[in-house]
């Protein structure tokens, strides 16, 4: 059971500071994440989001919850009608397009699919009826098509932001509004205008508010009370705080147990953002550098803490995830072919080595109290992970030479004390076939103690996202084949220059040698000298790469009030990274 895995404690944004983790329902979890606005292609922004919440999504089933995870599109919207009036698509037509393309973005970061994927368009009537009700229950007022919440009459307006009513100022965020009782009101409903897409209404055709959406399907899926809410930092206010506000209007009982909130990515320290222009997509950097290299950027720093891209931080992560697959690669190649042969003969399986005993015991110790202690993901990478590979390519190297010290004092030993009693070469024959016997069961120990440890690394690197339904070798054919990408080069033009290194270190040319190595490596692509032979592999360029910024038609963005809120985060305005944004 779940409540057997020990304490999970989460970052509570409502509380400001850790909590037990506690279900409504025993064993069952409820989750929420806000998700995008589907009029363009999703940015780092929407990727970090997405990956940080799959994260908690995969951590929460690993510790044995049955989980109902619900993710929105925003499929109706101002950005939406003003980009498909530009492009002369149909604005559903556009949105559904860019929805296919989110979706199939988080396929290739590994975001496994949420329970429920809802859309505005589809949930009108669930819209229509929460506000029905909060109009009659006093909360809301129509004037001439539109209807407006009454924020003065919600007592704990701004709980969540720690933001005063005075600070939603009128004009920053949508023009001022005479016809409203109070600058700070915001449309539950907004009447048809010329040329946009519009619903039949009680008030009159229209479509709903960016808010009420929220409300009202999370509602729907998980009643108004539900364990976990989430999304960027910069929907705290006033997108999150419009939606308590409006769940407590159709139902004061309405309850979030735990509100989660993600960091920003910046670039260059600089928070990313439309109007700075220094924004990347997601397809941006995967056409350069695998997926899950950008995954493990993305996890690199804690969910909560502010993300600074930078190519040196990607190059970083594409070494990481290429370390972590050879060597899961070379461990598969050096095991299977003996385990193979030992299954057929049905041999005893020793235990493991104590060093793979203690390399096992230390990560999953770190794995449980560091994920459970708010998802600190950086440790995980860094850590017991990295001592667990490093176990597996010492042993490798043990399995490869076999130099077996225990026989040897054995051997010699033995032959010392019946040399002058015994027949000599009878000896030699006895401790022949015990050194076979040594041998193997030590080639066994060490087999089943890589196995073992492999596991492990397994079910860690399963839990953070970063296995692939492809095979290790594809992986790192698709690492090598970016490597090229970036470097502009031909994986037979590196072929080429292996051969003319080779011909210059057989002509004892080594300054022409080294120089061929050393401007290879500031592409990023490492020689290797083995033995006679030269093999690549990727490597972190000696030289920074400069990355190019997207330029895409600038589009006005929704702007949202600086929160008062002492977390470690600083919030930013809707543009920046939070899920229902797309820059």
């Amino acid at each position: 059971m779940a409540e057997e895995q020990g304490e999970f404690r989460i970052y509570n944004s409502m509380t400001q500071q850790k909590e037990i983790f506690k279900t409504k329902v025993p064993g069952k979890v409820s989750m929420y994440v806000c998700g995008v606005t589907a009029y363009d292609f999703s940015h780092l922004g929407h990727a970090r989001a997405a990956v940080s919440f799959d994260i908690l999504f995969r951590y929460l089933k690993h510790l044995g919850y049955e989980i109902t995870y619900v993710r929105n599109f925003t499929d109706v919207d101002d950005k939406i009608i003003k980009r498909a009036n530009e492009t002369g698509e149909d604005p559903l037509m556009l949105s559904n397009r860019f929805c296919d393309e989110y979706n199939a973005d988080m396929a290739d970061l590994q975001c496994e699919t949420p329970s429920r994927e809802p859309r505005v368009s589809e949930h009108l009537n669930e819209i229509k009826d929460m506000i029905t009700q909060i109009i009659n229950n006093g909360y809301a007022y129509e004037v001439d098509g539109d209807v407006f919440y009454a924020v003065d009459k919600c007592p704990n307006y701004g709980m969540l932001s720690g933001q005063r009513l005075e600070h939603n100022r009128a004009g920053e965020r949508v023009a001022v509004d005479s016809r409203k009782r109070h600058p700070a009101d915001f449309a539950l409903w907004k009447a048809a205008k010329p040329g946009e897409p519009s619903w039949d209404s009680p008030w009159g055709p229209g479509r709903p508010g960016w808010h009420i959406e929220c409300s009202a399907m999370s509602a729907c899926y998980l009643t108004h009370k539900f364990d976990i809410h989430g999304g960027g930092i910069d929907l705290i206010f006033p997108h999150h705080e419009n939606e308590i506000a409006q769940s407590w209007a159709a139902d004061h009982d309405s309850h979030v147990s735990y509100w989660m909130h993600n960091g920003h990515v910046t670039n260059n320290n600089e928070k990313m953002s439309k109007s700075l222009g220094n924004f990347f997509t997601i397809r941006q950097i995967t056409e350069r550098y695998h997926s899950l290299a950008l995954r493990h950027f993305l996890i690199s720093a804690h969910y909560r803490s502010p993300l600074n891209y930078s190519i040196s931080q990607l190059e970083n992560s594409s070494d990481a995830i290429y370390y972590i697959f050879q060597t899961l690669q070379d461990c598969k190649d050096a095991v299977s072919p003996l385990l193979q042969g030992e299954t057929e003969k049905n041999e005893k399986v020793p235990q493991i080595n104590e060093a793979a005993k203690e390399c096992i015991k230390k990560l999953n110790v770190e794995f449980q109290t560091k994920m459970s202690d708010d998802l600190q993901t950086p440790v995980i990478l860094t850590g017991a992970l990295q001592e667990a590979l490093k176990f597996v390519n010492t042993s490798l190297k043990m399995l490869k030479v076999c130099k077996w010290d225990q026989f040897l004092v054995l051997h010699a030993w033995v032959l010392h004390a019946f040399s002058c009693v015994g027949n000599v070469p009878v000896i030699h024959e006895i401790l022949s076939i015990l050194q076979k016997k040594m041998q193997k069961r030590a080639q066994l120990q060490l087999i089943q103690s890589l196995l073992e440890v492999e596991k492990v690394v397994g079910k860690v690197l399963d839990v953070l996202g970063l296995l692939s339904s492809k095979s290790y070798a594809e992986v790192l054919q698709q690492l090598k084949d970016k490597a090229l990408k970036r470097a502009g080069l031909t994986e037979d033009e590196v072929l080429h220059l292996i051969d003319e290194r080779t011909q210059a270190r057989i002509n004892k040319d080594f300054a022409k040698s080294d120089k061929m190595r050393a401007d290879l490596a500031t592409k990023g692509i490492a020689l290797m000298d083995v033995g006679n032979e030269i093999t690549w592999r990727p490597c972190i360029p000696s030289e920074p790469l400069v990355a190019e910024v997207v330029q895409r038609p600038i589009v006005e963005e929704k702007q949202s009030t600086p929160v008062n809120q002492k977390v470690e985060e600083i919030p930013g305005d809707r543009e920046g990274n939070g899920p229902h944004t797309t820059t």
